[in-house]
Protein backbone atom coordinates (compact mmCIF):
# COMPACT_ATOMS: atom_id res chain seq x y z
CA UNK A 1 0.00 0.00 0.00
CA UNK A 2 1.52 3.38 -1.08
CA UNK A 3 1.02 6.35 1.71
CA UNK A 4 0.53 9.95 0.90
CA UNK A 5 1.32 12.64 3.75
CA UNK A 6 0.17 16.24 3.31
CA UNK A 7 1.23 18.37 6.58
CA UNK A 8 -0.83 20.93 8.38
CA UNK A 9 1.66 24.24 7.33
CA UNK A 10 -0.22 26.79 7.06
CA UNK A 11 -0.25 28.13 3.37
CA UNK A 12 3.02 26.14 3.06
CA UNK A 13 3.48 22.37 1.01
CA UNK A 14 5.36 19.43 2.20
CA UNK A 15 3.97 16.17 0.60
CA UNK A 16 5.81 12.67 1.74
CA UNK A 17 5.42 9.51 -0.95
CA UNK A 18 5.81 6.32 0.23
CA UNK A 19 5.53 4.02 -1.96
CA UNK A 20 5.06 -0.11 -0.72
CA UNK A 21 8.08 -0.81 -2.65
CA UNK A 22 10.13 1.49 -0.22
CA UNK A 23 10.57 4.19 -2.19
CA UNK A 24 10.42 7.28 -0.68
CA UNK A 25 9.42 10.84 -2.39
CA UNK A 26 9.11 14.27 -0.90
CA UNK A 27 7.81 17.12 -2.48
CA UNK A 28 9.16 20.39 -1.60
CA UNK A 29 9.66 20.94 2.70
CA UNK A 30 8.63 23.69 4.54
CA UNK A 31 8.83 24.04 8.81
CA UNK A 32 6.70 27.37 9.43
CA UNK A 33 5.72 26.68 12.89
CA UNK A 34 6.97 29.31 15.50
CA UNK A 35 8.04 27.15 18.34
CA UNK A 36 8.16 30.38 20.84
CA UNK A 37 4.17 30.64 19.69
CA UNK A 38 2.08 28.45 22.04
CA UNK A 39 -1.03 29.31 19.83
CA UNK A 40 0.52 28.23 16.44
CA UNK A 41 -1.29 25.24 15.10
CA UNK A 42 0.87 24.29 12.31
CA UNK A 43 2.89 20.97 12.86
CA UNK A 44 6.45 21.27 14.46
CA UNK A 45 7.54 19.54 11.04
CA UNK A 46 10.81 18.54 11.49
CA UNK A 47 9.96 15.97 14.42
CA UNK A 48 6.77 14.47 12.32
CA UNK A 49 8.88 13.97 9.11
CA UNK A 50 11.46 12.34 10.67
CA UNK A 51 9.02 10.05 12.58
CA UNK A 52 6.97 9.18 9.03
CA UNK A 53 10.05 8.04 7.38
CA UNK A 54 11.49 5.81 9.77
CA UNK A 55 13.66 7.74 11.22
CA UNK A 56 15.96 6.57 12.74
CA UNK A 57 16.63 3.09 11.03
CA UNK A 58 15.96 4.79 8.00
CA UNK A 59 17.91 8.02 7.58
CA UNK A 60 17.25 8.94 3.64
CA UNK A 61 14.58 9.54 1.01
CA UNK A 62 15.25 8.37 -2.48
CA UNK A 63 13.55 11.79 -4.27
CA UNK A 64 13.58 15.08 -2.83
CA UNK A 65 11.77 17.36 -4.92
CA UNK A 66 11.14 21.53 -4.56
CA UNK A 67 8.80 22.82 -6.77
CA UNK A 68 10.09 26.01 -6.80
CA UNK A 69 12.21 28.39 -4.21
CA UNK A 70 9.39 30.32 -2.60
CA UNK A 71 9.53 30.16 2.07
CA UNK A 72 6.48 28.14 1.77
CA UNK A 73 8.12 25.63 -0.13
CA UNK A 74 11.56 25.28 1.59
CA UNK A 75 11.88 26.86 4.62
CA UNK A 76 14.50 25.52 7.08
CA UNK A 77 15.05 22.77 4.53
CA UNK A 78 18.52 23.61 5.17
CA UNK A 79 18.29 22.27 8.92
CA UNK A 80 17.01 19.36 7.84
CA UNK A 81 18.52 17.34 4.80
CA UNK A 82 22.19 16.47 4.31
CA UNK A 83 24.13 18.64 1.06
CA UNK A 84 26.68 17.54 -0.01
CA UNK A 85 27.95 20.79 -1.27
CA UNK A 86 29.50 21.89 2.55
CA UNK A 87 30.40 20.02 5.60
CA UNK A 88 28.03 22.34 7.40
CA UNK A 89 24.74 21.22 6.01
CA UNK A 90 25.70 17.60 7.34
CA UNK A 91 25.57 15.78 10.05
CA UNK A 92 24.07 12.12 11.54
CA UNK A 93 21.26 14.50 12.35
CA UNK A 94 20.44 15.30 9.36
CA UNK A 95 17.98 13.22 6.47
CA UNK A 96 20.35 12.63 2.77
CA UNK A 97 18.43 12.30 -0.39
CA UNK A 98 19.57 10.26 -3.58
CA UNK A 99 18.47 13.05 -5.87
CA UNK A 100 17.12 16.07 -6.33
CA UNK A 101 14.73 17.31 -8.64
CA UNK A 102 14.42 21.41 -9.32
CA UNK A 103 13.08 23.61 -11.99
CA UNK A 104 15.68 25.42 -13.74
CA UNK A 105 15.08 28.41 -12.04
CA UNK A 106 16.87 26.91 -9.12
CA UNK A 107 19.86 26.56 -11.11
CA UNK A 108 20.53 29.83 -13.22
CA UNK A 109 18.15 32.30 -10.84
CA UNK A 110 20.47 35.05 -8.63
CA UNK A 111 19.79 36.78 -6.13
CA UNK A 112 18.38 34.31 -3.61
CA UNK A 113 18.42 34.21 0.13
CA UNK A 114 18.53 32.08 3.22
CA UNK A 115 17.30 28.46 2.56
CA UNK A 116 16.86 29.01 -1.17
CA UNK A 117 20.23 30.12 -1.82
CA UNK A 118 21.35 26.52 0.03
CA UNK A 119 19.17 24.82 -2.35
CA UNK A 120 20.60 26.59 -5.28
CA UNK A 121 24.22 25.96 -4.34
CA UNK A 122 23.20 22.27 -3.82
CA UNK A 123 21.56 22.23 -7.41
CA UNK A 124 24.70 23.48 -8.61
CA UNK A 125 26.81 21.54 -7.15
CA UNK A 126 25.35 18.46 -8.21
CA UNK A 127 24.27 19.31 -11.61
CA UNK A 128 27.85 20.08 -12.27
CA UNK A 129 29.02 17.00 -11.02
CA UNK A 130 26.26 15.17 -13.02
CA UNK A 131 25.39 12.84 -9.88
CA UNK A 132 22.21 12.76 -8.16
CA UNK A 133 19.95 15.64 -10.16
CA UNK A 134 17.47 16.06 -12.38
CA UNK A 135 16.80 19.15 -13.63
CA UNK A 136 13.35 20.35 -15.42
CA UNK A 137 13.69 22.36 -18.53
CA UNK A 138 13.54 22.86 -21.70
CA UNK A 139 17.36 22.09 -22.66
CA UNK A 140 18.35 25.60 -24.14
CA UNK A 141 17.25 27.25 -21.23
CA UNK A 142 20.35 26.00 -19.69
CA UNK A 143 23.18 26.15 -22.29
CA UNK A 144 24.04 29.99 -22.03
CA UNK A 145 24.55 29.39 -17.73
CA UNK A 146 26.61 26.15 -18.71
CA UNK A 147 28.65 27.96 -21.22
CA UNK A 148 29.25 30.70 -18.48
CA UNK A 149 30.93 27.76 -16.53
CA UNK A 150 32.89 26.80 -19.18
CA UNK A 151 30.47 23.73 -19.88
CA UNK A 152 28.93 22.19 -22.81
CA UNK A 153 25.17 21.58 -22.95
CA UNK A 154 25.65 18.17 -24.86
CA UNK A 155 27.39 16.69 -21.52
CA UNK A 156 24.60 17.59 -19.10
CA UNK A 157 21.48 16.16 -21.42
CA UNK A 158 20.75 13.32 -19.61
CA UNK A 159 20.24 15.26 -16.40
CA UNK A 160 17.31 17.19 -18.06
CA UNK A 161 13.63 16.84 -18.14
CA UNK A 162 11.61 18.56 -20.68
CA UNK A 163 7.76 18.79 -20.28
CA UNK A 164 6.00 16.44 -22.21
CA UNK A 165 8.18 13.53 -21.11
CA UNK A 166 8.73 11.10 -18.10
CA UNK A 167 11.34 11.09 -15.61
CA UNK A 168 13.97 8.76 -16.02
CA UNK A 169 14.89 5.77 -13.94
CA UNK A 170 11.03 5.42 -12.81
CA UNK A 171 8.69 3.30 -14.80
CA UNK A 172 5.46 1.24 -13.62
CA UNK A 173 6.52 -1.90 -14.81
CA UNK A 174 9.91 -1.84 -12.69
CA UNK A 175 9.25 0.73 -9.54
CA UNK A 176 5.32 0.91 -9.61
CA UNK A 177 5.29 4.74 -10.80
CA UNK A 178 5.96 7.29 -13.30
CA UNK A 179 5.88 11.20 -13.32
CA UNK A 180 5.04 12.82 -16.39
CA UNK A 181 6.35 16.35 -16.29
CA UNK A 182 3.59 19.09 -17.30
CA UNK A 183 6.28 22.45 -16.49
CA UNK A 184 8.17 24.05 -16.69
CA UNK A 185 7.89 24.17 -20.35
CA UNK A 186 8.24 26.58 -23.30
CA UNK A 187 5.41 28.18 -24.92
CA UNK A 188 5.54 28.56 -28.87
CA UNK A 189 4.45 32.08 -30.31
CA UNK A 190 4.85 33.65 -33.60
CA UNK A 191 7.61 35.56 -32.57
CA UNK A 192 9.63 31.97 -31.69
CA UNK A 193 10.05 30.10 -28.78
CA UNK A 194 9.12 32.34 -25.18
CA UNK A 195 10.78 30.51 -22.16
CA UNK A 196 8.51 30.35 -19.36
CA UNK A 197 11.28 28.17 -17.07
CA UNK A 198 10.61 30.45 -14.25
CA UNK A 199 7.66 28.34 -13.60
CA UNK A 200 7.19 25.57 -10.94
CA UNK A 201 7.72 21.95 -11.06
CA UNK A 202 4.07 20.59 -11.83
CA UNK A 203 3.64 16.80 -13.07
CA UNK A 204 1.53 13.97 -12.82
CA UNK A 205 2.53 10.69 -10.78
CA UNK A 206 0.99 7.51 -11.96
CA UNK A 207 1.18 4.88 -8.55
CA UNK A 208 0.42 1.40 -9.66
CA UNK A 209 -0.48 -1.02 -7.23
CA UNK A 210 -1.74 -4.73 -7.66
CA UNK A 211 -3.91 -3.93 -11.56
CA UNK A 212 -4.92 -0.60 -10.07
CA UNK A 213 -3.13 2.82 -11.49
CA UNK A 214 -4.07 5.94 -9.62
CA UNK A 215 -2.88 9.13 -10.50
CA UNK A 216 -2.05 12.36 -8.40
CA UNK A 217 -1.70 15.56 -9.73
CA UNK A 218 1.55 17.89 -8.06
CA UNK A 219 0.49 21.43 -8.98
CA UNK A 220 2.54 23.53 -6.75
CA UNK A 221 2.09 27.16 -7.04
CA UNK A 222 0.64 27.22 -10.76
CA UNK A 223 -1.04 30.28 -11.93
CA UNK A 224 -4.24 30.08 -14.96
CA UNK A 225 -2.36 31.06 -17.36
CA UNK A 226 0.25 28.30 -17.31
CA UNK A 227 -2.76 25.94 -17.26
CA UNK A 228 -3.92 27.65 -19.96
CA UNK A 229 -0.75 26.16 -21.84
CA UNK A 230 -0.46 22.98 -20.16
CA UNK A 231 -4.27 22.32 -21.18
CA UNK A 232 -3.63 23.33 -24.05
CA UNK A 233 -0.33 21.86 -25.01
CA UNK A 234 -1.59 18.21 -23.39
CA UNK A 235 -4.80 18.16 -25.81
CA UNK A 236 -3.07 19.21 -28.96
CA UNK A 237 -0.33 16.12 -28.29
CA UNK A 238 -3.30 14.21 -27.53
CA UNK A 239 -1.94 13.59 -23.73
CA UNK A 240 -5.45 14.20 -22.02
CA UNK A 241 -5.17 10.98 -19.38
CA UNK A 242 -1.93 12.72 -18.33
CA UNK A 243 -3.89 15.33 -17.14
CA UNK A 244 -6.54 12.93 -15.55
CA UNK A 245 -6.37 12.50 -11.44
CA UNK A 246 -7.92 10.54 -8.69
CA UNK A 247 -6.11 12.57 -6.21
CA UNK A 248 -5.77 16.56 -6.46
CA UNK A 249 -3.51 18.64 -4.86
CA UNK A 250 -5.09 22.26 -4.95
CA UNK A 251 -2.69 24.60 -6.33
CA UNK A 252 -1.60 27.56 -4.84
CA UNK A 253 -3.46 27.52 -1.34
CA UNK A 254 -6.59 27.36 -2.88
CA UNK A 255 -5.41 30.74 -4.39
CA UNK A 256 -8.17 32.13 -6.89
CA UNK A 257 -5.46 32.94 -9.44
CA UNK A 258 -4.81 29.53 -10.32
CA UNK A 259 -8.35 28.89 -11.46
CA UNK A 260 -9.05 32.28 -13.11
CA UNK A 261 -7.59 35.91 -13.46
CA UNK A 262 -10.70 37.39 -11.08
CA UNK A 263 -11.66 36.01 -7.73
CA UNK A 264 -15.65 36.52 -8.69
CA UNK A 265 -18.18 37.89 -5.91
CA UNK A 266 -19.83 34.74 -4.70
CA UNK A 267 -17.85 31.82 -6.83
CA UNK A 268 -14.68 31.97 -9.04
CA UNK A 269 -15.39 30.89 -12.72
CA UNK A 270 -12.68 29.06 -14.56
CA UNK A 271 -10.89 29.36 -17.36
CA UNK A 272 -12.72 26.73 -20.31
CA UNK A 273 -8.78 25.39 -19.99
CA UNK A 274 -8.74 24.83 -15.71
CA UNK A 275 -12.77 23.67 -15.99
CA UNK A 276 -11.73 20.89 -18.05
CA UNK A 277 -9.31 19.80 -15.57
CA UNK A 278 -11.75 19.91 -12.81
CA UNK A 279 -13.39 17.18 -15.19
CA UNK A 280 -10.58 15.67 -15.66
CA UNK A 281 -11.46 13.66 -11.80
CA UNK A 282 -12.43 10.73 -11.23
CA UNK A 283 -15.75 9.79 -9.18
CA UNK A 284 -14.90 9.83 -5.34
CA UNK A 285 -11.40 11.21 -5.63
CA UNK A 286 -9.72 13.19 -3.18
CA UNK A 287 -9.02 17.17 -3.29
CA UNK A 288 -6.55 18.34 -0.63
CA UNK A 289 -5.66 22.04 -0.04
CA UNK A 290 -2.50 22.83 1.96
CA UNK A 291 -3.50 26.04 3.47
CA UNK A 292 -4.93 27.65 6.62
CA UNK A 293 -8.76 27.23 7.23
CA UNK A 294 -11.17 28.37 4.71
CA UNK A 295 -12.14 32.26 5.40
CA UNK A 296 -16.00 33.11 5.85
CA UNK A 297 -16.17 36.06 3.68
CA UNK A 298 -13.30 37.53 0.98
CA UNK A 299 -9.97 38.27 1.87
CA UNK A 300 -6.96 39.33 -0.11
CA UNK A 301 -4.81 36.26 0.68
CA UNK A 302 -5.41 32.40 0.07
CA UNK A 303 -7.61 30.38 0.79
CA UNK A 304 -10.36 32.34 -1.22
CA UNK A 305 -13.62 31.09 0.15
CA UNK A 306 -14.47 31.84 -3.80
CA UNK A 307 -12.41 29.43 -5.15
CA UNK A 308 -13.31 27.36 -2.44
CA UNK A 309 -16.94 27.28 -3.21
CA UNK A 310 -15.80 25.92 -6.95
CA UNK A 311 -13.69 23.20 -5.99
CA UNK A 312 -16.63 22.06 -3.54
CA UNK A 313 -19.15 21.91 -6.64
CA UNK A 314 -16.31 19.78 -8.54
CA UNK A 315 -16.16 17.37 -5.24
CA UNK A 316 -19.60 17.35 -5.07
CA UNK A 317 -19.94 16.66 -8.50
CA UNK A 318 -17.51 13.88 -8.65
CA UNK A 319 -18.22 12.24 -4.79
CA UNK A 320 -14.75 13.25 -3.78
CA UNK A 321 -13.46 14.35 -0.60
CA UNK A 322 -11.91 17.70 -0.19
CA UNK A 323 -10.19 18.44 2.48
CA UNK A 324 -8.29 21.09 4.04
CA UNK A 325 -4.81 20.90 5.99
CA UNK A 326 -5.60 23.17 8.71
CA UNK A 327 -9.25 21.54 9.27
CA UNK A 328 -8.46 18.17 9.09
CA UNK A 329 -9.34 16.22 11.60
CA UNK A 330 -10.50 19.73 13.04
CA UNK A 331 -9.65 23.62 12.92
CA UNK A 332 -8.65 23.35 17.02
CA UNK A 333 -6.05 19.96 16.02
CA UNK A 334 -4.95 19.64 12.53
CA UNK A 335 -3.00 16.65 11.79
CA UNK A 336 -1.27 15.47 9.18
CA UNK A 337 -3.83 14.31 5.85
CA UNK A 338 -2.90 10.38 5.37
CA UNK A 339 -3.98 9.09 2.09
CA UNK A 340 -3.70 5.27 0.98
CA UNK A 341 -3.50 3.90 -2.28
CA UNK A 342 -4.20 0.10 -2.88
CA UNK A 343 -5.91 -2.15 -5.24
CA UNK A 344 -8.71 -0.66 -4.82
CA UNK A 345 -8.03 3.00 -5.67
CA UNK A 346 -7.64 5.80 -3.34
CA UNK A 347 -8.76 6.19 0.41
CA UNK A 348 -8.43 8.96 2.18
CA UNK A 349 -7.71 7.82 6.52
CA UNK A 350 -8.60 10.15 9.59
CA UNK A 351 -6.43 10.11 12.20
CA UNK A 352 -8.60 9.26 15.83
CA UNK A 353 -6.94 9.21 19.54
CA UNK A 354 -2.99 8.75 18.11
CA UNK A 355 -1.11 8.65 14.87
CA UNK A 356 -1.78 5.10 14.80
CA UNK A 357 -5.03 4.54 15.26
CA UNK A 358 -7.13 5.47 11.89
CA UNK A 359 -10.30 4.62 10.39
CA UNK A 360 -10.84 5.12 6.85
CA UNK A 361 -13.50 7.66 5.71
CA UNK A 362 -13.97 7.37 2.26
CA UNK A 363 -12.96 4.60 -0.39
CA UNK A 364 -12.76 5.25 -3.95
CA UNK A 365 -12.69 1.88 -6.12
CA UNK A 366 -12.53 2.02 -9.43
CA UNK A 367 -11.58 -0.08 -12.78
CA UNK A 368 -8.33 0.21 -13.46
Amino acid sequence: MTKIIFYPLGNADTCLVQLSNGLHFVFDYADMNDPEDSEDKRIPLAKKFKEDIGWPKRKDVDVLAFTHGDNDHVKRASEMFWMEHAEIYQGNDRVKFKELWVPAALIVEEGAEDDTRVIRTEARHRFLQKSGIKVFARPEHLKVWLESKGKKLADYQHLIVDAGCCVPGFTLEAQGVEFFTHSPFAQRTEEGMLDRNDNCLVMQATIREGSQDSRFLITADSTWDSWVEIVRSTRAHKNDHRLAWDLFKIPHHCSYLSMAEEKGKTKTKPTPEFEWLLKQGSERAVMVSSSWQIPAGTEDQPPHVETYRRYKETADSLDAELVVTMEHPTTNNPKPVLICLDSSGVTLKSEIASAVSIITSTQSPRVG
